[in-house]
Order: structure tokens, then C-alpha cells, then sequence
């Protein structure tokens, strides 16, 4: 799994506003997409959605907007906790 230093700056940039808080409302999924390929693995399912690996953890997310919504955002937010990845994109100590 590739750590925070190989991702580039627009990748840590959105791992930052994943973790940041108050939450964040305008995180495109483009850009969240990016730094999933970089973490883990992204492949869409025949029904449009994104089956989405990071570490042994898997979740499948539906594109609804452009942007990722609230309960979406929790979801991935555990997801990278559970891999690892933790807020400003440091390593979880509490993994």
C-alpha cells in the first residue's frame, strides 16, 4: 500500500479534507477517486457503482452527485482508518 509521501500533492490534499473537520462538503469524487487508485484499488460494477479496496477492507460507493455526500464520507473515512491512513494523512496511531 503506498504511503502518504508517494501520493502527490493534489492526493494529499484531498486526504486532508476527508479528515477535516467540520466535514467538508465539496469534495468532488473525481478527486477522491485519484487518491483511491493511489491507496488501493477502484473498479465499477456493471451497476455503475465503485467497488473500492484499500488494505483488506472493501465498500461499494454509488456516484449520485458530483461531490460526495455526508454518509459516503464516514464510510471512506473508516475505510482509510482501517488501512492506515489517518487525519492530515498520518498513519492512524489508532489502528
Amino acid at each position: 500500500m503506498s504511503a502518504p509521501e508517494d501520493l502527490n500533492s493534489h492526493q494529499r490534499d484531498t486526504l486532508a479534507h476527508i479528515f477535516r473537520h467540520p466535514t467538508s462538503h465539496n469534495i468532488e469524487w473525481h478527486s477522491v477517486v485519484s487518491l483511491l487508485n493511489a491507496v488501493g484499488t477502484v473498479q465499477e460494477t456493471h451497476k455503475g457503482r465503485l467497488l473500492v479496496t484499500v488494505g483488506d477492507e472493501s465498500e461499494t460507493f454509488e456516484q449520485r452527485r458530483k461531490d460526495i455526500d455526508a454518509e459516503q464520507l464516514a464510510n471512506l473515512r473508516r475505510q482509510l482508518r482501517k488501512a492506515g491512513y489517518g487525519p492530515e494523512g498520518e498513519p492512524d496511531q489508532l489502528v
